[in-house]
């Protein structure tokens, strides 16, 4: 089997903050021990409540943070090991907000060659030919090479920040909820066009977002985000079908159905999120879990395989005195 595009191991990154004008710093475990890998052509998607650390993930794998603890390798090489550019030449991003994430005072012929003139990758001729033929495969005629971000629509302001991220032919793409500020009528034609895109050059994507129905359209893998650890990760259908962390069930639980009849579903997790500067002792989840005993307020879970990825869940660990093998959530 060939080795990972990209692995994670044991990453953590911890920061010092302050509570109050004379409080004492305290950790803030951001990302906790999280190991990952993705294969080339896969689609890992990063799942979880605001604040659980998915774009501190992301800023990590980018090389715009540095974590606390752990390995990054791409290809098997240490991403700490390599430049900034050679980095950008491997990964790139595409962000959640199109207005904001391009600059308004260039043109889209200078915001997608703007990779190619960093890297001083071929002349002005070539730049030139490269940007018309990348805004033609995300779906732009050349006339928008002249215009501004102000003039277009959210849905061609992301295509041109898709263009951007693959002028260079990245082997890894971040995607951080790229379709959550457009309407819901656009998301599916993005959506659509980063699968063609996959499918076509090969990508690997890592797509970040708290939407569910997002996730179930384009990944191949789901992990679960909470307080900073991965608690359960494994095939999109099995996660589906079967979810086996009581987190993962209420997230699902969570996606709004087409009938109107249904109202507003309830998580049964509550409005309040635990604070991750005191996160709750033994398992995380057990102050929002239906199912916590006194063992899960004593003692963490430890990771247990399942098929594609594993779960975090005392019900699920045969070593645990909670252990039901026939249990699903």
């Amino acid at each position: 089997m060939n080795a990972p595009v990209l692995e994670l191991r044991n990453v953590a990154k911890t920061y010092r903050v302050k509570q109050g004008l004379f409080g004492k710093a305290k950790p803030l475990n951001a990302v906790n021990d999280v190991s990952l890998t993705l294969n080339k052509g896969e689609v890992l998607g990063l799942v979880g409540e605001s604040g659980c650390g998915k774009s501190t993930l992301a800023k990590i794998l980018l090389g715009l943070e540095a974590p606390t603890a752990g390995q990054v390798l791409v290809d098997g090489e240490e991403i700490g090991g390599q430049g900034r550019l050679a980095l950008a030449r491997r990964i790139q991003p595409i962000f959640q907000d199109p207005y904001s994430s391009l600059n308004p005072r260039k043109t889209i012929a200078d915001i997608v060659s703007l990779p190619l003139r960093v890297h001083g990758v071929g002349d002005a001729t070539s730049r030139a030919k490269s940007v018309r033929e990348t805004l033609e495969l995300v779906g732009l005629p050349a006339r928008v090479l002249n215009t501004y971000p102000s003039q277009m629509s959210g849905g061609q302001r992301q295509r041109v920040a898709i263009a951007r991220a693959l002028i260079m032919h990245p082997e890894i793409v971040i995607c951080d909820e790229p379709t959550s500020a457009l309407d819901v009528s656009v998301q599916s034609q993005i959506l659509n066009l980063l699968n063609d895109l996959r499918k076509e050059f090969g990508l690997t994507y890592l797509f970040i977002s708290h939407d569910l129905a997002v996730v179930e359209h384009l990944a191949t893998r789901v992990a679960v985000m909470y307080l900073g650890r991965i608690v359960e990760e494994a095939n999109v259908a099995d996660l589906f079908d079967a979810p086996r962390h009581p987190y993962s069930r209420a997230l699902l639980n969570s996606v709004l159905t087409p009938d109107p009849s249904q109202g507003v579903p309830d998580t049964q997790l509550g409005a309040a999120y635990p604070n991750p500067i005191n996160p709750p002792s033994g398992c995380h989840f057990h102050p929002r879990c239906p199912f916590a005993q006194s063992h899960c307020k004593a003692n963490a879970p430890r990771p247990v395989p399942r098929e594609g990825g594993h779960v975090e869940c005392h019900l699920h660990d045969p070593d645990s005195p909670m252990y039901r093998p026939d249990f699903t959530v």
